[in-house]
């Protein structure tokens, strides 16, 4: 008799972009840190990754996760992101969506209308803070790994000229630019112009420098572009429109949280932005992510800061997913 796997899920969205939490029919991801246990994710694991992201289940644009124990007891989650390439190190809409399915399922207790919840990703420990009020998650903002310039100005050479690129951290790395820069706005109709210059600046950025994080190997390469648009003054601080293309030509419809971190890093540093204002940055679906940056921090000797990323997911569904043994199309496709 054939035996169909069936992996089960819950779905949310934050700020419009979607994220998938594995929620039974997989074994433990085996390894005593979250490190580890992504490298067991992508050995052992990452045909359940390919049935959730792919079509016709999934798609080209599905981001998830596995969850996981913390690091250690003084955790509250460990968790293990993925997307159509592969593993990242961060994701910001994942982390508010998790903590969010955290407290909704009772996995983290309520503990009052603040309620703290330590995650452990990738990328380092991160302290969530969950607005609680009424039995619902409000919002949640968490407290990022450091954030750090890697480079600025960056030359690239594109088909169409050179561009130049600012290179930051903020639990992976992004290049980001203004849209302007590749003749694009961020709107849907240059979408596809936005995807096909966000592969051919990473591919460019990657071809010309290695980008590592001088503490955890792991942590490397360009993940996304982050193309901005549509910078004004507002309230003493900042509002932005931006889009990221990440992994294969993934598009965020989100803010990008970590994007968010790496973007203060960069206007921190620029003077743009003074300490303590808010960055309010709206994603391509609409609603916007804060940011701000927290006080200094320290990156293996080179200056960084420390920031905090806030936002709301709400719950889209309940789902088991089965493959059949006969299906010929396996655990999926992508088309783009």
């Amino acid at each position: 008799m054939h035996q169909p796997l069936a992996v089960s899920a819950i779905d949310y969205h934050t700020a419009g972009e979607p994220f998938r939490i594995v929620s039974g029919g997989v074994p433990p991801l085996k390894g005593t840190t979250v490190l580890e246990r992504r490298r067991d994710a992508a050995a052992r694991l990452d045909h359940v990754r390919q049935l959730l992201i792919s079509e016709p289940r999934g798609h080209a644009d599905m981001y998830g996760c596995f969850v996981t124990e913390p690091d250690d007891e003084s955790g509250d989650l460990g968790v293990v992101f993925f997307h159509n390439a592969g593993y990242s190190t961060a994701c910001g809409h994942g982390t508010i969506a998790l903590v969010t399915w955290a407290l909704d399922s009772g996995v983290v207790p309520v503990t009052g209308p603040e309620t703290p919840v330590v995650v452990d990703a990738p990328s380092g420990r991160l302290r969530a803070i969950a607005t609680v009020e009424g039995g619902r998650v409000r919002s949640v903002r968490f407290a990022n790994v450091p954030s750090f310039v890697e480079a600025a100005g960056v030359e690239v050479t594109l088909p169409a000229g050179a561009v130049r690129v600012d290179l930051a951290f903020g639990g992976a790395f992004y290049a980001v630019l203004d849209a302007s820069a590749v003749g694009c706005a961020v709107v849907p109709d240059d979408l596809p112009a936005l995807i096909a210059h966000g592969r051919a600046i990473k591919a460019a950025v990657e071809s010309t420098r290695e980008v590592v994080h001088p503490e955890i190997p792991d942590v490397r390469d360009v993940y996304g572009v982050i193309f901005v648009d549509g910078t004004r003054a507002e309230d003493g601080g900042l509002h932005q429109r931006n889009v990221a293309i990440f992994a294969d030509g993934e598009v965020d419809r989100s803010p990008t949280g970590s994007g968010v971190s790496a973007r203060l890093a960069l206007l921190d540093a620029s003077g743009v932005l003074r300490r303590g204002a808010t960055l309010v940055t709206s994603g391509m679906a609409g609603p916007a992510f804060l940011g701000r940056v927290t006080g200094d921090a320290d990156v293996a000797g080179r200056p960084g800061v420390a920031t905090e990323v806030e936002g709301t997911a709400f719950r889209t569904g309940h789902h088991e997913f089965v493959l059949d043994p006969d299906d010929p199309l396996g655990t999926g496709f992508l088309l783009r």
